[in-house]
């Protein structure tokens, strides 16, 4: 008996981690649609016709509504549960790098185009002058996946992985990857929405090519709205993420672990490629990490792979020995390293490394940048004197570090 208590209790405490880590948006949309689904389940209401996406509706009743209504209705408990499990890993991850007002609105301008791509396209079916189709304006679609497909095409596209694990059974290339899923689904579930599921790779696609950049406003209008007294008491939440990269508790993990394997749907590992964009708990303020952010061409939604900072440096040592060689430099640093010199240290093999190796003195932009990402300039220095000059390997630090 006291056994099974104690499993018990282990199986709590993972689960109330786990959704601990969830950030703010992400758990959010988890509980309102898992909500929605409940009161449908309880009061009996399936048919959906009020508020599924229906483009004859739409045109002839001009019901906008149903674009975004639809999105989080479910026919069914494997319907709800998978999307929301597919939701959970990708839309953490984005919110992480974007923040969490950045990623409502991005989600708000991808429903909206799936559902004018969805219109148009049933439009174009029905109305074409060789073989109208009329049965694509009364189709009555429901669900996030729409919106998770765009979330996949986006997702790949900032990762700049080469291949994808499809459900852990095999890789295919990562261009290709969200067409597979697209047409494995269709031929495995019949009732799905083929042309929902298109709309929503579409939409994905012109975010990545930029195609939204005019609708995108800039890093100010979201730091604006998060000091807005009506948003304040969200703003606090533990969960929440802020477009600087900060965290009003700082109790919620903004990176993904290197050693985080592949899921079925998706890629975990981002970090290689946006380990100068993901924002951190450091405490740097937020004009600062503002002015970085501007400035900062390979934000999400330019339209361009995120390829990061260069990726030919190989890290040689293990997390242990660079934790080891990070205190060894910072037990001697005194007033006088911070000038952008690396710290003197009392072992004799570190000063005489970096004597011999120019590129371990980082510049004052090499040192700008990781302040930038959250850190403090006296931690980046001493990483960046642990690591011979590497900002790749210092970040590694850092980030191990503040973990």
């Amino acid at each position: 008996m006291r056994s099974n208590v104690t499993s018990e209790a282990g199986l709590q405490t993972r689960l109330n981690q786990w959704w601990e880590g969830i950030p703010f948006l992400t758990s959010a949309i988890v509980i309102v649609c898992g909500i929605i689904y409940l009161v449908c389940l309880f009061v009996g209401y399936d048919s959906f016709v009020e508020v599924c996406f229906l483009p004859s509706a739409v045109v002839s009743h001009f019901q906008v509504y149903r674009i975004y209504t639809a999105v989080v209705f479910h026919g069914s408990l494997l319907h709800v549960l998978f999307n929301m499990l597919a939701l959970v890993p990708m839309g953490s991850e984005l919110e992480r790098i974007m923040g969490s007002i950045r990623l409502s609105y991005i989600l708000t301008i991808l429903a909206t185009s799936n559902g004018i791509l969805h219109l148009l396209i049933a439009l174009l079916v029905s109305h074409n002058p060789f073989n109208a189709d009329l049965s694509l304006m009364d189709q009555c679609s429901i669900g996030f996946s729409g919106i998770l497909f765009s979330m996949i095409v986006i997702e790949t596209s900032l990762s700049g992985v080469q291949s994808r694990s499809f459900f852990g059974l095999f890789n295919v290339p990562a261009k290709w990857y969200v067409w597979i899923l697209l047409v494995v689904f269709q031929l495995a579930m019949t009732n799905v929405s083929l042309l929902g599921h298109l709309c929503g790779i579409l939409s994905g696609y012109a975010y990545t090519f930029g195609l939204f950049n005019k609708l995108l406003p800039g890093t100010s209008f979201y730091s604006s709205m998060e000091s807005s007294s009506w948003l304040s008491t969200i703003v606090r939440r533990p969960k929440f993420i802020m477009c600087t990269g900060t965290t009003p508790t700082a109790n919620i993990p903004t990176y993904t672990s290197q050693s985080t394997t592949s899921s079925g749907l998706f890629s975990g590992n981002m970090w290689r490629n946006l380990s100068s964009l993901m924002p951190q708990r450091g405490s740097s303020s937020p004009a600062q990490m503002q002015t970085a952010q501007d400035n900062d061409g390979r934000f999400p939604g330019r339209g361009r792979t995120l390829g990061g900072t260069n990726q030919t440096a190989s890290i040689t040592n293990s997390d242990s020995t660079l934790q080891t060689r990070l205190l060894d430099d910072d037990r001697s640093l005194d007033p006088e390293t911070l000038g952008g010199r690396p710290p003197v240290s009392n072992n004799a093999a570190v000063p005489s490394r970096n004597q011999n190796n120019p590129s371990a003195v980082a510049s004052e932009d090499d040192i700008q940048k990781l302040v930038a990402m959250g850190f403090e300039k006296t931690q980046v220095e001493v990483a960046i004197a642990a690591a011979d000059g590497d900002l790749n390997v210092a970040a590694e630090i850092l980030m191990t570090q503040q973990s």
